[in-house]
């Protein structure tokens, strides 16, 4: 029997991982980045992805491919997934979902809307965030908790992105790390409107943080 390739295992350790932060009613997945993901968008998404870049490209295509597959799971059409100006993805009546890539991996999360009022997601990759990037990242009353020091600060990076995707179709308002007070320790974050999310995070193989707001 051949061996699997490397890559395969990474993404199977990582759907390993996810599935098992999944709270009830949540879809996730994962998807290695591969040439010829760009042509896993589809005639109507092709046109709403606005940069040539093949890179990123090809990472919608996955993403995209793996929300279609979700929604398929959940019991409605595989239809095209849009992008409004803010670059958040349109979804479908009866469904919420959030998309996200890093370099290697696109990952995506899909709930029908009895389940989320909304949803977002975010992928990392597991390596410490430059020093540089710390001080705008870290905001006073941020609290590590449980993660390693050595990945804290990439952790809440990716909860503040995630808070982010989640909040923003509710009330549409940009912004910035500094806005959002994450607490590990209590797996939650809270925006200056008071709006809160629920967070669920894994940090291996591939860092990715989940966020669902609260009051639902």
């Amino acid at each position: 029997m051949t061996a699997r390739p490397a890559r395969d295992r990474s993404e199977a350790s990582l759907f390993s991982a996810m599935t098992s932060m999944a709270p009830p009613g949540i879809r996730l997945a994962c998807r290695t980045i591969r040439v010829g993901d760009e042509n896993l968008l589809l005639p109507e998404e092709q046109h709403v992805i606005p940069t040539r870049h093949l890179g990123t490209r090809r990472a919608s295509g996955a993403a995209r491919h793996l929300a279609r597959g979700l929604m398929t799971d959940l019991g409605h059409p595989a239809v095209a997934i849009g992008r409004e100006r803010s670059g958040q993805p349109v979804w479908p009546g009866g469904v919420v979902g959030s998309l996200a890539h890093d370099h290697v991996m696109a990952v995506a999360a899909v709930a029908s809307s009895a389940n989320a009022v909304s949803l977002g997601i975010d992928v990392e990759p597991a390596e410490p965030l430059p020093d540089d990037a710390m001080p705008v990242v870290m905001t006073t009353g941020d609290e590590a908790g449980p993660a390693s020091r050595h990945l804290a600060g990439r952790i809440l990076f990716a909860a503040k992105e995630a808070i982010y995707k989640a909040i923003h179709p509710l009330d549409g308002l940009i912004l910035n790390h500094n806005d959002v007070v994450v607490s590990l320790t209590a797996s939650s974050g809270r925006t200056p409107t008071g709006r809160e999310a629920r967070l669920y995070w894994c940090s291996s193989p591939r860092i990715v943080v989940l966020a669902i707001p609260s009051g639902h």
